[in-house]
């Protein structure tokens, strides 16, 4: 992965992580999940379980306010 990406939070639910990226792509901010999970095993133990959402460096302060429901209405 690219040094442009920055780590923006780490959860250990797909569910959470994929609401998550809807939110922050219908916003426009494109995101990449990253995981060490392996399909066929669902362990959800120490790193094996983490989903990293990753952001590009120039979006991570208007992926935080999205996040934090932050964001001003144009």
């Amino acid at each position: 992965m690219s040094d442009d990406f920055v780590e923006i939070l780490v959860t250990y639910d797909q569910i959470e992580a994929g609401m998550i990226k809807g939110l922050l792509e219908s916003g426009g901010v494109p995101v990449v999940l990253r995981s060490s999970k392996v399909s066929p095993y669902p362990v959800n133990v120490g790193k094996i379980g983490e989903i990293k959402l990753l952001v590009r460096k120039s979006d991570r302060e208007i992926a935080e306010k999205v996040m934090n429901g932050r964001v001003d209405s144009d």
